[in-house]
């Protein structure tokens, strides 16, 4: 099997998320560092999606593509 590079992060968190972060590892037979990377790149995953639909949003309003308000409200 081939080994990808890593990284260790460290990040301070509140004592009732690690405890969730445990319990779901053991509930999953996981460790804790598989948990949090399923998270984070779950979370990466979404704000990476939500930063293309911005930009995407943005670009329909600069070509002039919107509804207008009273319409929306009709």
């Amino acid at each position: 099997m081939a080994q990808t590079e890593t990284k260790v992060l460290t990040a301070h968190v509140p004592l009732l998320l690690a405890e969730k972060i445990d319990q779901a590892a053991a509930r999953l037979e996981r460790s804790r560092g598989w948990i949090v990377k399923q998270a984070l790149s779950a979370w990466i995953d979404q704000e990476e999606e939500r930063s293309r639909m911005t930009r995407e949003a943005l670009a329909d309003v600069d070509g002039g593509r919107v509804i207008d308000h009273q319409v929306v409200q009709a």
